[in-house]
């Protein structure tokens, strides 16, 4: 007995031991890079305050040019639902209410004025907007980060070549949180995006600016990034519609990704628009023979119209909760309408649980975050976040193993998957992990003999600073082709219901969650459709069946 004693005292002598030594260890490495930090303070906030003035000006620019080509550009800027969606409305009101855009694409007024050459494209005329970190010639891809300022792109991504080569007019990128991994749409250049409805609330990351641009109408098609939900978090908020394709089905030479090697969560380029038909559209132009000439890596499979526009009944699994995030009160109702929907238009639905949803929101987490964070610090190059981010992992270590795992035992898991990997063994244990996982689930389809899947959507818009992430970073783990149409709004009934509330695991979390969806009477409520790997068009058929389901009951 005594020397069990002995042996639990030693135990926690290792740990205060570990954690004042990582501490120390953390203000050593503090006070070393003061003087260096102070001295590059000042060249930051001059780079921001040219990216600004360089913003301003682009705008001041951009209107003018408005005014001096008004009608020639209202002439030749086709918009196939007769709104007033061109530059003039997102020079003069949205970008002053909202916050949305970074950069103005001037190039795109000579290209309006060149364009009769390509009135073949697919999408000839339309005005697209694209996300920070597409590449575009001339313009930085600063993903939000201060060191990614004033390094000009030598090239178009392959992505904006061939919306040009299809005769689509990119005319401005749009704003993103710092550093992208987040549900938010804030930065120290170019500061928050607002919601395009609801002054308290997100309009969701990382495609924020996308999702608010397009949500409040000043474009008509945007290009998004997606590693845990980035597309189809944003799309949900704002009301819109949303696709994470299959990895590797679009090109992202050019896009510049934030954790660069980073192999366990898959990121994509991703459409965003306002109807599932425009984002067939897209999708139809960019997978074209010179996509597949200008990057070879992407297999050669055009867009496959006739599973697009098929009616043929489909077997669908339909998801009410994961077991790790439960859904809020609007969007378990707004499944089970869908599903009374589906039922009636003459489609099978049969009850599907996602496997193992604790273990792989933790692997999901490793996986982002094996080098434990260094490559994201270095991306930052601040030393603010170097000195708290090493206080963080301290924290993560003593919390995660003493003071949460018996209150709160998912964040205590959280926390300690946030700790690196520390050997290359376990990297590769992470990837095989994924593997089983995918072929485990694609064996739980063909069991249950589904073609797609209705799951929640993230949402409705969460107050700033919150996350949750389960329903939509799975897809992108598994690399399934998934998307969000909104079908409904937060009721005063769904506001009541949510006073019961309680969560899965009634923590922390959940009761932040819980304050982050009220408030939302209005606010737009999605859902999402999941398809196989490499079935993008399925996953679009089923997005645009909804769509249309939803439309006529409402009608």
């Amino acid at each position: 007995m005594c020397g069990e004693r002995k042996t639990s005292s030693a135990v926690n002598m290792d740990v205060t031991s570990t954690a004042l030594l990582t501490g120390a260890a953390c203000c050593l490495g503090a006070v070393a890079l003061l003087v260096k930090a102070k001295s590059s303070t000042r060249a930051q906030e001059q780079k921001i305050q040219r990216a600004r003035s360089k913003r301003e000006e682009g705008f001041k620019q951009a209107a003018e040019r408005v005014h001096q080509f008004k009608g020639e550009v209202r002439g030749r800027l086709r918009n196939k639902r007769g709104s007033k969606n061109n530059p003039e409305v997102l020079a003069y009101t949205l970008q002053s209410k909202l916050n949305c855009c970074t950069e103005v694409l001037l190039e795109s007024f000579d290209q309006v004025k060149t364009m009769g050459s390509n009135k073949e494209g697919l999408l000839y005329g339309v005005p697209v907007s694209i996300k920070d970190n597409v590449g575009h010639k001339n313009y930085d891809n600063t993903c939000g980060l201060v060191m990614n300022l004033e390094k000009p792109e030598a090239k178009d991504s392959v992505l904006v070549e061939v919306l040009k080569k299809q005769g689509a007019i990119p005319f401005v990128k749009t704003n993103v949180p710092q550093a992208l991994l987040s549900m938010d749409c804030s930065n120290p250049i170019f500061g928050e995006t607002a919601h395009p409805s609801h002054a308290l609330k997100s309009p969701g990351g990382s495609s924020g600016g996308e999702g608010a641009l397009i949500g409040a109408g000043g474009s008509l098609l945007g290009v998004g990034t997606d590693i845990g939900g980035s597309v189809r978090i944003p799309a949900a908020f704002c009301g819109i519609c949303g696709l994470k394709p299959t990895m590797g089905r679009l090109s992202v030479q050019g896009v510049t990704a934030i954790l660069p090697g980073q192999k366990s969560v898959k990121s994509t380029v991703g459409p965003m628009a306002k109807d599932v038909d425009s984002l067939a559209r897209i999708m139809e132009a960019l997978l074209c023979d010179h996509m597949f000439f200008l990057d070879p890596t992407i297999p050669p499979l055009p867009f496959n119209m006739q599973i697009y526009q098929s009616s043929a009944p489909l077997r669908i699994g339909y998801v009410i909760d994961d077991d790790h995030t439960q859904p809020p009160p609007s969007t378990a109702r707004a499944i089970r309408e869908v599903k009374a929907l589906l039922e009636k238009a003459g489609h099978v639905l049969v009850p599907y649980r996602p496997l193992h949803m604790e273990r792989v929101m933790s692997e999901l987490t490793k996986g982002t975050m094996a080098d434990g964070g260094a490559t994201l610090i270095n991306q930052m190059s601040v030393f603010f976040f170097f000195l708290i981010f090493n206080i963080f992992k301290l924290i993560l270590f003593v919390g995660g193993n003493i003071f949460f795992s018996e209150s709160f035992p998912i964040i205590s898991k959280l926390l300690l998957s946030l700790l690196h990997f520390r050997s290359v063994d376990n990297l590769w244990k992470n990837h095989v992990f994924f593997e089983e996982y995918t072929a485990e689930t694609v064996a739980y389809w063909r069991k249950l003999n589904i073609d797609v899947l209705l799951c929640p959507s993230p949402g409705p818009a969460l107050q700033r600073n919150e996350n949750s992430l389960s329903w939509t970073m799975i897809y992108n783990g598994l690399n399934f082709p998934a998307g969000v149409v909104p079908v409904s709004t937060v009721t005063a009934e769904d506001e009541k219901e949510l006073d019961m509330y309680k969560g899965f695991y009634q923590d922390a979390m959940d009761k932040c969650f819980k304050k982050a969806v009220s408030g939302g009477e209005g606010l737009p409520v999605a859902v999402q459709c999941v398809a196989l790997p490499w079935q993008d068009e399925l996953c679009l058929r089923f997005m645009r069946e909804v769509e249309k389901l939803v439309k006529e009951s409402t009608n």
